[in-house]
């Protein structure tokens, strides 16, 4: 009798969970939906991190790190996904990965990821950012490569975002290119190559007169052929 009464009262106990867990799901699948329509961007992130612990999923897991990183939440972008090179891994944790990475000034962890979505899907956009990260890890040879790519499969429509003037702005992907080859070449050989780098700063600056970065790099580069005082 016993042993009937102490299994009635787990099979008892085992349904109420069961139910309480199904009503959990069911309220926060609708909290998703309400924060989604409003567009609390915070409260999406509570209802997908409590769906997240009621039912596991990577899939979830991955969307949770898309959005924190969307949002220039990098560490917990991170914290969600982890920063292994895992050959599971989805295109959005890979993205994730890159762009999180990357922000956080971690150019050779961040070029492992790139590396991976270039091999998928080459593109001018992504040559960009490869020959970016390559000339901050002194890799000039890798970083050319990638913008004769870059160069060669850009299109007059795309475009390449700044943001460290006060005011972002957005110039040609194709200027942007000519930029990064200005700096490689001028790193290659600071002496011999510093006409030729300020004569490609002038090709981008004709392509986007408004590209600060370009702008700043020429004055910088002219004031070092300039004769110093004595």
């Amino acid at each position: 009798m016993k042993k009937i009464l102490c299994l009635f009262v787990i099979m008892t106990s085992m349904s109420i969970t069961a139910q309480t867990k199904s009503e959990l799901l069911k309220h926060f699948e609708g909290y998703y939906k309400q924060m989604k329509n409003q567009g609390d961007v915070q409260g999406v992130i509570n209802a997908m991190t409590h769906l997240n612990v009621l039912q596991p999923s990577q899939q979830r897991l991955d969307t949770l790190a898309y959005i924190y990183v969307s949002e220039g939440r990098n560490l917990e972008a991170l914290n969600t996904i982890g920063i292994d090179n895992n050959p599971t891994d989805s295109e959005i944790s890979t993205e994730v990965k890159a762009l999180a990475l990357k922000a956080l000034n971690q150019p050779k962890r961040a070029l492992v990821f790139y590396e991976i979505l270039f091999q998928k899907s080459p593109n001018a956009y992504l040559a960009y950012e490869i020959a970016d990260l390559k000339t901050q890890v002194n890799d000039l040879a890798g970083a050319k490569a990638s913008i004769d790519y870059g160069l060669a499969n850009v299109k007059d429509e795309m475009k390449r975002a700044f943001y460290e003037s006060q005011q972002p702005y957005e110039v040609s992907l194709k200027g942007a290119l000519t930029y990064l080859k200005a700096l490689v070449l001028f790193n290659l050989n600071k002496t011999d190559n510093l006409d030729q780098a300020i004569s490609l700063l002038d090709q981008a600056l004709a392509m986007d007169p408004n590209f600060n970065m370009a702008q700043l790099s020429k004055d910088a580069l002219v004031a070092r052929k300039a004769p110093k005082k004595e």
